[in-house]
């Protein structure tokens, strides 16, 4: 079973004005992130609005970014969904289009009563996709779904043939490392908070899967490597300064924040879907200010178009 390493790209999809979708843009998009240093794409996760997505679009959004990656970055689609039917239907489509691992959130309208029936709803949609690795995607502050994720691995090993492991976006680091270590790493725990990136390191974390590096990658990758050469001080020097920038993102809305930057950046993702709101010109220009203010236009990369 193929593992995912590195960081992967929690990718915005990028709209047009009108809230149709650009697709037209994604294989710049992709280029971007290969030259960044990402190994992969999560594709229609939260960052990528995929809730917010009908299951066509989410399908079409899927071959966009598998057919302009040509294998050279590893795609992982999202295809979780309140209807169950629905995430089959994903699942099934990520396979037949040649993605790498697809990944689920527990439904989040009527959501899994206790950790059996968590896995037994990720079980029905994983047999969707059986030559692809599965990943349960724990979100628990988005989802509402908060359980003992060793609870769910023990379940998930015996009752689901091809489970790769959990895309875990929760700040409980302690129960982070308990998922590393059990079974003796057998599965594999992918880290969803990138402002939390070097604590993970530092508990035995080895890829993270997270949207800042849609556009700060490189940065990211400095604080990987700097870690992994023992240069601990530098390396939490690096990371104070991610957290830096995430405290000033965390003031507006995450999403719509987040393809602000993309714009400013060079690269204009559109509005978000409602009930997302685009920041409002005021406070563009105030985030840009402030992200300023600390060099952030100094340290991530900016498209030739950005920097003419």
């Amino acid at each position: 079973m193929k593992k995912l390493d590195g960081l992967i790209a929690a990718c915005f999809t990028p709209f047009f004005e009108d809230g149709s979708i650009n697709y037209g843009m994604i294989p710049e998009l992709v280029d971007k992130l290969y030259n960044d240093g990402v190994t992969g794409v999560f594709v229609c996760g939260s960052n990528g609005e995929g809730p917010n997505m009908t299951t066509e679009e989410r399908m079409r959004v899927s071959e966009a970014f598998v057919k302009a990656s040509a294998k050279k970055l590893l795609i992982v689609v999202h295809v979780g969904h309140s209807s169950i039917a629905d995430a089959k239907i994903l699942a099934a489509h990520a396979e037949e289009i040649g993605a790498d691992a697809v990944s689920s959130v527990a439904a989040f309208y009527f959501k899994p009563i206790n950790v059996q029936n968590l896995a037994d709803c990720m079980a029905e949609i994983a047999s969707a996709a059986p030559k692809l690795p599965f990943y349960y995607y724990h979100i628990p502050h988005l989802t509402g779904v908060s359980m003992d994720m060793i609870e769910f691995l023990k379940i998930a090993e015996t009752k689901i043939p091809n489970f790769a492991g959990i895309k875990y976006t929760a700040s409980t680091i302690h129960e982070f490392q308990a998922c590393l270590n059990y079974q003796k790493g057998r599965f594999q725990i992918l880290f969803g908070l990138d402002e939390l990136l070097l604590p993970a390191l530092v508990v035995g974390g080895k890829a993270a899967i997270g949207s800042t590096y849609t556009f700060a990658a490189p940065v990211y990758l400095k604080t990987i490597e700097l870690f992994n050469s023992g240069k601990i001080a530098e390396a939490q020097e690096n990371h104070a300064w991610i957290v830096e920038f995430i405290r000033i993102l965390v003031k507006y809305p995450p999403i719509p924040g987040q393809k602000a930057i993309m714009k400013m950046l060079g690269w204009d993702l559109g509005p978000a879907r409602l009930p997302l709101t685009t920041l409002s010109q005021q406070a563009y220009e105030q985030f840009q200010k402030e992200l300023s203010a600390i060099g952030f236009f100094e340290k991530v990369p900016q498209a030739k178009k950005a920097l003419a």
